[in-house]
């Protein structure tokens, strides 16, 4: 790439106590509301009940202001919000640390393909 190329830095710009806010709150959000996560190479896929729409709004505004190197899509069902996070190939080594904050706490009764570890 050329030098000068502006993509966004492999870092979450929060300071250590937001952050760790951040992962209270998305905990919360998973406890109640995730209801299937799906894992597959550097793409993560997160399914919320309709009913924590706002929420789930809230969370991927947020995680894109301080975690500008990750893509965010959003797909909203009638009974399902669906969030799919893509990391960056840059991000390989670091994928399973940054899916896993996605994942804190989720209920047991949510699926996954490959058995996240907590």
């Amino acid at each position: 790439m050329p030098e000068g190329d502006l993509d966004p830095p492999i870092a979450c710009t929060l300071g250590a106590g937001d952050f760790k806010a951040r992962l209270v709150w998305i905990a919360e959000l998973n406890k109640t509301a995730l209801r299937h996560h799906h894992r597959d190479d550097l793409q993560l896929e997160l399914s919320y009940a309709a009913e924590a729409r706002a929420q789930v709004l809230k969370m991927v505004r947020q995680e894109q202001e301080c975690c500008a190197f990750l893509t965010f899509h959003v797909d909203e069902g009638a009974e399902l919000v669906r969030v799919t996070i893509v990391a960056p190939e840059a991000a390989r080594e670091a994928a399973e640390t940054l899916f896993e904050q996605f994942l804190s706490r989720a209920p047991s009764g949510a699926s996954s393909c490959c058995g996240a570890s907590s």
